[in-house]
């Protein structure tokens, strides 16, 4: 299972990060434990949700919508 993922940062109100994994725990881990340059700034974070994809076709996919103006738009409407 690929997992798309929707992180909230406790720190820095109004930060999110998505992102694609296929170990969830472990992931949320290592955001929260700096071993991601790009989230270590932000940390701690809180899962927001998450989407489970049996195709890493359709886990890439939703995450690169996830990541547009419009998939935002989505994820903030309806993913919180």
């Amino acid at each position: 299972m690929k997992y798309v993922y929707f992180l909230d940062s406790l720190a820095e109100v109004g930060e999110t990060y998505i992102g694609m994994t296929d170990d969830l725990k472990s992931r949320i881990k290592a955001h929260n434990a700096g071993g991601s340059p790009h989230t270590s700034k932000y940390k701690p974070w809180r899962l927001v949700t998450y989407l489970a994809f049996s195709s890493d076709e359709k886990a890439i996919t939703f995450e690169r919508y996830l990541k547009t103006a419009s998939g935002r738009a989505f994820a903030n409407k309806r993913l919180r």
